[in-house]
């Protein structure tokens, strides 16, 4: 299952996220709080929120270089 994380620096606030899926997010002050990873995959992830604050902290699939 992916794990998802709010980057606080990049969240302004807005409440897109926790309108859109608050199921997933809530408003933790003038910030969002991710609440259920499962449930931000199911409304879409990393594209919930306008200003790419969220992020996928783990599942990454890494491309391998095997020209060598």
């Amino acid at each position: 299952m992916k794990e998802y994380t709010i980057n606080k620096e990049k969240c302004v606030g807005c409440g897109t996220c926790a309108a859109i899926c608050p199921e997933g997010s809530e408003m933790e002050g003038d910030k969002a709080k991710i609440i259920s990873s499962a449930k931000i995959e199911e409304c879409g992830g990393e594209e919930l929120c306008p200003y790419e604050a969220i992020e996928q902290i783990n599942g990454v699939e890494l491309e391998e270089d095997n020209d060598e």
